[in-house]
């Protein structure tokens, strides 16, 4: 377990090296990048071995000391326990098949060096936050993360759109990031460390109502500021507006962004600090209650969007929710369970939409395709793997996680309001289904176009063999919740032995749930491949309600109004006033006073002795009267 540092420090490497003798190597050093991450990968298995071999419900912390000072100590650690052995396991695969994938679709880019040194950055970012043992540590990754995906998501950034999507990105998750600041500080201003299993440990303490560091409201405030962090990373709402835009990347890189990396880092923080929630019930309400909220934004929004990269990033959002939304109700199993499962799908979805884009010519409007199984088969097949995983059907493997967290809605601590988050969750099964069925049946099913039929044509081997890997963990993964002795305990009792409800399976629910979910497949199979049922009538219908969400919202109108007239007025307003008050007058005053004064002053140095006996012949006489008025009064 002691070797798992060596996963990040490999990617860590071969980023200079990537970019500093790239330019010399075949394909621009690319194969230094894929090769870390797949060492990386292997050494993920070295890692889980021993893990599983020191029994896989301890925590092992291996950690050197960075630096002492004032009272502060930091560490440069790693926390070796199940969750970020998932995580190592997740972020190493799911990287190393965008990796391998983008060498086909990446070929003949004028930055496809500087394309892989970026990734190997991301990759080594994103495994350093899992295993980092500090918030400090974990704060510095973080930041490195979003880094990342500023620069990929720009990676086209001679496009203005991809340019400003990258810097929509950016400004967005630093909202959130000030609260993850600020959460971090408060922690270690009251617990007086920034270690994790210390600070967790104080949380216990006040769970059980043992003496502790931490009080119940300090640890709300914590609790919910280190959530506003995993907020923005993980696009909730109102700080989902950036992960749509983010498309403006390369399809790898969204597939890396959405499956193992930036919008996964939030749900992991939440489940990495999981007994700081737990101490706090009331920040675990509001961590439902935003999961809901974005479930149900996104769900309804993604029911309109044509742009095929963009109706999956909706997806993510809706995921990401739903994670949130289970953690929320104590279901943090499932919850995590279900970013692992996501993760595998919603992959190779992403690199079947990049297949799309690679054999139409850069197409992404789904109304410009139609009818593309018949010219790329592979592609549609797996492509319908996915969906019908996130869609939540037997026996794919999000249909596994997705029951779990139905289960953790209904028997959740939601202070009562289990039926009201229960039935709209519910609703939310049905839209879900309905919009990854739409997004399957829209550009693969129906009429093929001439265009398409003459010039449409299959990904090549490099870019279909990661694809196939995903799609068989998207059909097999969900098993894993099943342990070796046929109970259903097995992911539960790996990941959160100790907590309550791993995994409890509930056949009516689980009945439920899938009944709803055919539900929206079948619904969607009569709007989009039967026609039985019109999609441009029910637009003509209720124009105002498909207008409102076809332009999301206007929730990006909204924030463009408050930056113009809100946040440039009050810029502008305090640049006047910097300028007037703190630079002219504050600054600049004070030192034209003292300039002022010392140039009137400096007329009675002259250097001369009879100036100087007259001043002092006249100081005498102004003494002598002064004693002499003040003496007459007394």
């Amino acid at each position: 377990m002691e070797w798992a540092w060596l996963i990040p420090a490999l990617s860590f490497i071969a980023f200079p090296l990537v970019i500093i003798f790239g330019r010399w190597l075949p394909l621009k050093g690319a194969l230094i990048s894929v090769a870390a991450i797949a060492a990386g990968f292997a050494l993920f298995w070295v890692v889980a071995a021993g893990r599983i071999g020191a029994g896989v419900t301890d925590t092992d912390v291996f950690r050197i000391e960075w630096f002492q000072a004032g009272g502060i100590t930091a560490n440069w650690g790693m926390i070796v326990d199940p969750l970020s052995v998932m995580m190592l396991g997740l972020v190493s695969l799911v990287a190393l098949c965008v990796q391998v994938y983008s060498l086909g679709y990446m070929k003949g880019d004028p930055r496809f060096g500087w394309y892989f040194a970026a990734h190997s950055l991301f990759a080594a970012s994103m495994l350093t936050l899992v295993l980092a043992d500090n918030l400090l540590l974990l704060y510095i990754a973080w930041e490195l993360v979003g880094l990342c995906s500023y620069l990929l998501i720009g990676f086209y950034f001679e496009r203005r759109s991809a340019a400003e999507a990258a810097k929509k990105a950016f400004v967005t998750t630093r909202i959130g990031d000030v609260g993850l600041l600020i959460g971090v500080l408060l922690l270690w201003k009251t617990v007086g460390t920034f270690d994790i299993p210390t600070i967790l440990q104080q949380a216990e303490f006040l769970l059980h109502g043992e003496p502790s560091l931490l009080t119940t409201t300090t640890a709300t405030w914590a609790a919910v500021l280190l959530f506003m962090g995993a907020m923005g990373k993980s696009a909730q709402f109102p700080l989902h507006v950036w992960l749509p835009d983010a498309m403006e990347g390369p399809s790898p890189v969204s597939a890396l962004i959405h499956a193992a990396t930036m919008v996964v880092a939030g749900v992991f923080l939440v489940g990495r600090m999981f007994g700081l929630f737990e101490a706090a019930p009331l920040s675990l309400l509001i961590v439902a209650s935003i999961g809901m909220v974005t479930v149900i934004v996104s769900g309804l929004i993604g029911l309109v969007v044509t742009d095929l990269k963009r109706i999956l990033a909706y997806s993510t959002i809706n995921d990401l929710g739903l994670m949130m939304l289970s953690l929320g109700a104590w279901g943090f199993t499932a919850g995590l369970f279900h970013m692992l499962t996501h993760g595998f799908s919603k992959a190779m979805l992403f690199l079947g939409a990049g297949n799309v884009m690679h054999g139409t010519g850069g197409k992404v409007d789904i109304r410009e395709m139609g009818g593309l199984r018949r010219v790329m088969p592979f592609t549609a097949a797996t492509f319908a793997i996915g969906a019908l995983s996130l869609a939540g059907i037997p026996i794919f493997a999000g249909f596994w996680s997705k029951d779990e967290i139905v289960g953790s809605v209904f028997h959740g601590h939601l202070y009562g309001a289990q039926a009201i988050f229960f039935i709209l969750l519910m609703v939310m099964v049905f839209i879900k289904a309905l919009f990854m069925a739409r997004a399957y049946f829209v550009p693969f099913t129906g009429k093929l176009s001439e265009e398409n039929q003459h010039h449409a044509h299959e990904a090549p081997l490099s870019m279909r063999v990661p694809m196939a890997l995903l799609a068989f963990l998207a059909v097999t993964a969900g098993f894993l919740a099943i342990g070796w002795g046929g109970g259903y305990q097995g992911f539960g009792s790996f990941l959160f032995h100790d907590k309550p409800h791993a995994f409890e399976f509930n056949w009516a629910l689980a009945a439920l749930s899938t009944v709803v979910a055919l539900a929206g497949v079948v619904l969607g199979w009569m709007f989009y491949y039967q026609h039985s049922l019109s999609s441009q009538r029910m637009m003509e219908r209720f124009p105002a309600v498909h207008k409102f969400l076809n332009n999301k919202m206007y929730l990006d109108d909204l924030y463009q109004w408050v930056i113009d007239h809100v946040a440039l007025v009050l810029g502008r307003f305090i640049a006047v006033f910097d300028r007037a008050i703190i630079n002219d007058v504050g600054v600049n005053g004070t030192a034209d006073s003292v300039k002022l004064s010392a140039d009137r002053l400096r007329y009675h140095i002259t250097g001369r002795v009879y100036n100087y006996a007259l001043g002092v012949a006249v100081g005498a006489v102004a003494v002598a009267i002064a004693w002499w008025i003040l003496g007459t009064r007394v």
